[in-house]
């Protein structure tokens, strides 16, 4: 009955995902939902996704293919990178594909050879289109963890990429958005020692540039972005972020240039880019000014009912004209006075310069 059960379960995945993909060809727009109850046009496919990350470990190899051959195409790859997308998916239905296929493939890491780097291409071109009021952070801070701050050491010229754009990321977008990428750009370059030459003064990269000896931002592969000849100018200014988490984190990240390169991954630090995001979201809520209840209790015991700005613009005037009426009156007055003592003046200097210039000529 169990096996019976695992079965239909995955079935009911399966169908969910290749009716996604049906959809997707639509090209419906996306609308933004809580990712509880499902993203844009495909309600089942967040759960479905949460559901094969779960159980992933449980999916007969036989499968495995075909499904890093669907997760792939929902999260927008193309052999054709010059054409138009593949579908229509919202961003964070697209991180969320990249993230089940990194979960599936460490859940059977004994088992499964596959390359990845198509999902990375995809998380790198998608922190582009990622937009703080219609995407969800807390799915861009779960792909930023289950992709870069999980796993083995990167190759040199992908984690340079990610850390380049990481910081342009984190100059672009709202603080809690920018403290994840700051934890997932601290926690690279202390695996990756060998890219702390971007923390140095001198552009151009030298020896370690690589085959692309100019850096390229608009590259949609992190591999041909060149980053290694470019420097992380970003944290000078994010040092000078008005929230003080922001700044702290990137003065930290600054001083890492100056650090033994021989401290590897025993310093890393344990916060994860996940956490990082939500306690600077309690954070932010906490310091939330509050209201003070004084005023609306006083209108109710006064019997007044709260007026509307647009409905009602007469009392605003009435008001106005109670309070401020004589005090503006009187500053009128002394600016014209003002005005008019700066033009006789004037007045007065030119008849003086004639004046002068007459005598000087007799």
């Amino acid at each position: 009955m169990q096996s019976d059960t695992l079965s239909a379960v995955f079935e009911t995945y399966f169908r969910i995902l290749k009716r996604s993909m049906e959809l997707s060809v639509s090209r419906l727009k996306p609308t933004s939902l809580p990712m509880s109850g499902g993203f844009g046009t495909h309600p089942l496919l967040a759960p479905c996704l949460n559901g094969l990350g779960k159980f992933s470990h449980l999916i007969d190899l036989d499968f495995m293919g075909d499904l890093m051959t669907c997760l792939k195409r929902l999260a927008g790859y193309s052999e054709n990178h010059d054409g138009p997308p593949q579908n229509c998916l919202s961003v964070s239905e697209r991180f969320q594909c990249c993230i089940v296929a990194f979960r599936v493939m460490r859940n059977n890491l004994d088992a499964l050879n596959v390359d990845l780097q198509e999902f990375f291409v995809q998380l790198y071109n998608l922190m582009l289109e990622y937009r703080p009021g219609r995407d969800h952070g807390n799915v861009l801070s779960e792909a930023l963890k289950t992709m870069l701050w999980e796993g083995k050491q990167h190759d040199m010229q992908r984690a340079a990429a990610f850390i380049k754009r990481l910081a342009t990321f984190a100059l672009s977008f709202g603080s809690t958005e920018a403290i994840a990428a700051l934890v997932t750009l601290k926690h690279l370059l202390q695996k990756n020692s060998k890219c702390r030459c971007l923390l140095e003064n001198d552009a151009g990269g030298g020896s370690l540039s690589g085959l692309v000896v100019k850096y390229q931002p608009d590259a949609s592969d992190p591999n041909l972005s060149g980053a290694l000849a470019s420097v992380l100018w970003e944290l000078n200014l994010l040092s000078r972020h008005y929230n003080p988490t922001i700044s702290s984190m990137a003065s930290s990240i600054s001083s890492m240039g100056t650090m033994n390169p021989s401290q590897n991954q025993s310093h890393l630090s344990t916060t994860s880019p996940v956490q990082a995001f939500r306690d600077l979201s309690i954070e932010q809520e906490l310091s939330m000014p509050i209201s003070k209840p004084s005023s609306t209790q006083n209108r109710k015991r006064k019997g007044e009912k709260p007026f509307d700005v647009a409905s009602r613009p007469e009392r605003i005037w009435e008001t106005g004209r109670k309070v401020h009426e004589d005090e503006v009156k009187n500053k009128l007055e002394n600016h014209f006075k003002v005005l008019r003592d700066i033009e006789e003046n004037e007045r007065l200097r030119a008849e003086l310069n004639r004046t002068l210039k007459s005598i000087s000529i007799y």
